[in-house]
């Protein structure tokens, strides 16, 4: 990450940078070339019928027109900054070109690409054409160049100017300052700023605002470069600084020194595939999962202290930072970008209380949404912390995050274990059924349907069940503790590996069904499974708590095209329980991609890699829209169809796409 920076600081300080853009040896770049479609003019502010694109971290994004009313300029940009999410206009500046007549030019062609470094946009007429390309210069801004062309073979003479309002947004106001005009939001404290070219003169009133005609005389073939940008930025940064920066940067250079860093970023993941999955398909879809990672990344703000990913921005409820969805985009990011993936664990552990209690999501307004306390999710921190530290060595950020780990940790035995018998269960704070259930991640799952909550203590609460897939990640989380104390040359490695010799045991002999050969919830004593063969079934063989002979059981009902080895395998629920039902049950029947992970990974670790190698196979060859380009992952695919469900550009599907192919 820090060559990454140094290019781009480099590239920007020096104007006298090199203007063609770098090509590398190996242009992996090009993997992601429309690799999603951006294709869509916004009817309303909410209006979610495309995707939108952004970069380093920016909170706001940009699409392409799909309507030639739109040509001549992008999309947008969509707000994250208010609403959970709006559209500001179909296209906030617009580009006019008007001939001598003062007729407007009517576009009849256009060329879109779009890659994960920057979008481009061609539009050509009778005479002219335009080019626009845009790519983000920070989190705050975005900037868009424009190139016109006088493509006839005789000299022309053009009226330029820029046009925009606040169609959709409530709230804005307009005001201008010389080539400045600045936005202004009574829902929002960030505030947007347009810097036009020198000498240009803005028109204005509250929502709307034009530009006065510049004009342009044009050789044949003569071109005409013009550079604006748009900056929506919080209170807690400066304008007067990123101003600065903006009039110091030569575009040419910016978007040489983005597409490096993004080809690196996509080296370092296609070129690490494992040996079976090398084929062109494969590369292209870890360039979608890279691009659904980047267009969900958020810079600080408010309450929020670092750099991190939300679920989806497609989703209006995902605009905020959950535990576990953190911690496994974590694990996909360290595969490319540590920087990122550690500022991503931090961001949750803000929250976390002085007893170790984490909270399950967070906002950066809570005008909008409150923090939510009422309930943790499942313990996988460490092993994100173990996968980062695998990839950078960094024992700066273990010695930072072990005892936030290790306090983590031991808050599941002072305030989830109802018994005291050493394993745990899901449950809350607030004593209420539903937010124990949500504790689990797995929120309607079928195991839950009949469960009740008993207190513990006060403000703890415990479900009157205790949970496998739990105690499996807290088995593995001793193991991975242990790693870590041991890199920090604690006291702390014996105790966590004897524990977990224990809790190993414990597992094997109290959650595992012999007749069924799977491994189930259970009741506190221990005595009664509570039924129905679920995604929770494989979790020990991820954490390798399970016996050789347990495993091989297991695996045999994975490989059962009636239960688990669907169209799209290992979903969240056997397909031939009478409650199995994909459309109408969040975790009661759908393919999530974490869990189908998690699945592979436990069938690698007892040695079934060809099975693991089909199954995987099967989930991109099966899962809608996967594979190809156009369409974006989603939250979760029907087991039997492959139809894409609920949220599309889900960050945590990305994550374990990336795991799914990786070599480890």
């Amino acid at each position: 990450m820090k060559y990454y920076l140094y290019i781009t600081i480099v590239c920007l300080i020096f104007t006298s940078c090199n203007k063609k853009h770098i090509i590398p040896a190996e242009n992996f770049l090009l993997k992601s070339e429309n690799i999603l479609d951006y294709q869509i003019t916004p009817k309303h502010r909410f209006d979610k019928n495309g995707l939108m694109f952004s970069d380093q971290g920016a909170w706001f994004a940009y699409s392409f027109p799909d309507s030639i009313a739109n040509y001549g300029g992008f999309s947008g940009p969509f707000l994250m900054t208010q609403q959970n999410g709006i559209w500001i206009s179909p296209s906030l500046s617009k580009l006019i070109i008007k001939n001598e007549n003062s007729q407007k030019t009517t576009w009849s062609t256009t060329k879109t690409n779009s890659y994960n470094s920057h979008l481009e946009q061609v539009f050509k007429s009778k005479t002219l054409s335009l080019k626009q390309e845009l790519v983000y210069s920070s989190g705050h801004t975005a900037l868009i160049k424009s190139i016109i062309t006088n493509e006839s073979k005789l000299p022309i003479k053009i009226f330029i100017e820029w046009k925009g309002q606040a169609t959709f947004a409530k709230g804005l106001s307009f005001s201008s300052n010389g080539n400045l005009l600045n936005i202004k939001s009574s829902k929002s404290n960030a505030v947007g700023h347009i810097v036009f070219g020198k000498g240009i003169v803005i028109k204005n009133n509250d929502s709307v605002y034009s530009t006065v005609a510049e004009t342009i005389q044009l050789k044949p073939k003569e071109t005409k470069e013009i550079t604006i940008s748009q900056t929506f930025i919080f209170p807690e940064y400066s304008w007067e600084d990123e101003q600065k920066t903006i009039a110091s940067i030569d575009f040419e250079s910016l978007l040489s020194a983005r597409k490096l860093e993004k080809n690196n970023q996509l080296k370092s993941i296609i070129k690490s595939r494992k040996a079976q999955f090398k084929e062109d398909k494969y590369a292209k879809v870890l360039a979608k999962a890279h691009l659904t990672l980047q267009n969900n990344w958020r810079i600080p703000s408010g309450e929020i202290k670092h750099e991190g990913l939300f679920p989806s921005y497609h989703y209006r409820w995902f605009n905020g930072f959950w535990s576990w969805d953190s911690w496994k985009h974590a694990a996909g990011l360290s595969y490319y970008n540590t920087d990122l993936a550690k500022k991503q664990m931090k961001l949750m552990f803000e929250f976390q209380n002085k007893d170790g209690f984490v909270a399950d999501c967070v906002y950066r307004d809570n005008s909008i949404e409150e923090h939510n306390y009422r309930d943790t999710k499942p313990p996988l921190s460490a092993w994100a912390v173990v996968k980062i530290f695998e990839k950078d060595h960094d024992l700066e950020f273990v010695k930072y995050m072990y005892p936030k780990l290790k306090k983590y940790h031991e808050w599941w035995y002072n305030k989830r274990d109802h018994d005291q018998d050493g394993l745990c269960e899901y449950g809350s704070t607030d004593g209420s059924l539903i937010a124990a259930k949500w504790e689990s991640g797995m929120d309607n799952a079928i195991r839950f349907d009949n469960s009740k909550i008993l207190k513990n203590s006060e403000g703890a609460y415990s479900l009157d069940q205790e949970s496998v897939d739990l105690n499996a990640y807290l088995y593995a989380e001793k193991l991975f503790l242990a790693e870590l104390s041991e890199m920090l040359n604690l006291d702390d490695t014996s105790n966590y590996k004897s524990e977990a010799k224990i809790l190993k045991s414990k597992i094997q002999k109290q959650f595992y069904d012999d007749t069924d050969g799977w491994f189930y919830d259970t009741n506190h004593e221990g005595t009664e499974f509570i039924k129905g063969e679920g995604s929770e079934g494989w979790t020990a063989l991820w954490a390798n708590a399970a016996t050789q002979e347990q495993a091989e059981a297991v695996k045999n009902k994975m490989m059962n095209p009636n239960k688990f080895y669907t169209k799209v395998p290992f979903q969240t629920m056997s397909a031939d329980h009478p409650k199995f039902a994909p459309l109408k049950g969040y975790w009661r029947g759908p393919n999530w991609l974490d869990q189908a992970y998690f699945g592979v990974k436990g069938l690698r670790n007892y040695g079934f890699n060809q099975e693991a190698d089909m199954a995987t196979t099967q989930i991109f060859e099966g899962a809608e829209g996967l594979l190809g380009k156009g369409k974006s992952i989603r939250e979760n695919y029907h087991p039997l169809t492959g139809e894409g469900l609920h949220a599309q550009n889900f960050s945590w599907s990305a994550a374990h796409v990336i795991m799914l192919l990786m070599e480890d």
